[in-house]
């Protein structure tokens, strides 16, 4: 996966945990770390959020971890929006618990047993949701939407087990899709925001080979363009299309596809650790 040495591999985790540690953002601005698969770290003003936290050196991993599981450091939330592995991480968030003492943990409802126990979260550390559901912590506003992973697979009592978020923190709002494919009343449900400073979309998309072997589909790159040429944020960055062979996506289509439709929407696309300023400057 990679031909770096150890101590190479060991320095540019140190470099960029300390990107993270070192960045502030002024009110209106975050920053955000896209760390492969479906995986972000954004930082508000000083308030640090991990959405799907993976960090294991799977095998079948194509882009390797950027930071190790005991890395996790320096989170105030954490946001799980599935239980699938590379997003409800049982091998990275029981050490997170640990590299981040401080950090909140949300995810679904239906998750609750498997985060208490198999991750290891606390109970007081923890809050978990369904759909339509918002949570205040400090100065952090989410609130979870519905996510369609092929299926919604409704629990009568707990909920919506796939989920999206909607971010508000210091004066920039964000949304990410978690894993989804389009649904009736999804871009209805997005507009009640007036505006996104960035959208955090997959566009692996999905096939009846993938659907039969289990492996649950996305948005398109189309459906993920045209989502976001609907919304109009100040920027969109596609992912989840990068990191198992047989389900991944080249994001120039969604380049290619997004500039020909929608020229005026701002996009980034770009390789894993970068830190990225939102909204960009005019």
């Amino acid at each position: 996966m990679s031909g770096l040495s150890g101590a190479e591999i060991a320095q540019e985790h140190e470099q960029l945990l300390a990107d993270i540690a070192q960045t502030h953002t002024e009110y209106g601005k975050a920053a955000f770390w896209w760390m492969g698969q479906h995986t972000f770290i954004v930082k508000a003003g000083d308030t640090v959020i991990y959405i799907d936290p993976w960090f294991p050196a799977w095998e079948s991993r194509q882009t390797r971890p950027l930071i190790t599981p005991e890395e996790a450091k320096f989170a105030d939330l954490a946001l799980i929006t599935h239980g699938h592995g590379d997003h409800l991480c049982p091998e990275t968030l029981p050490d997170m618990v640990i590299a981040s003492p401080n950090a909140l943990f949300i995810g679904p409802r239906t998750e609750t047993e498997r985060l208490l126990g198999e991750c290891k979260i606390p109970a007081e550390r923890l809050i978990t949701v369904s759909a339509g559901e918002t949570v205040i912590s400090k100065d952090v506003k989410v609130t979870a939407l519905r996510a369609k992973h092929e299926m919604f697979d409704e629990h009568p009592e707990l909920g919506f087990p796939y989920l999206g978020y909607v971010v508000e923190v210091n004066g920039v709002t964000f949304y990410h899709a978690g894993d989804t494919i389009p649904y009736e009343g999804m871009l209805t449900t997005l507009q009640k925001w007036p505006h996104f400073d960035a959208l955090f979309l997959p566009i692996n998309g999905r096939d009846a080979t993938r659907f039969l072997s289990g492996c649950l589909g996305n948005l398109s790159y189309q459906e993920a363009a045209e989502l976001a040429g609907d919304l109009q944020p100040s920027l969109v960055a596609p992912a989840h299309y990068d990191m198992f062979v047989g389900n991944q996506e080249d994001p120039q289509n969604f380049i290619d596809f997004l500039q020909a439709k929608y020229p005026t929407v701002p996009y980034w696309v770009g390789p894993a650790g970068t830190k990225v300023i939102f909204p960009g400057t005019e």
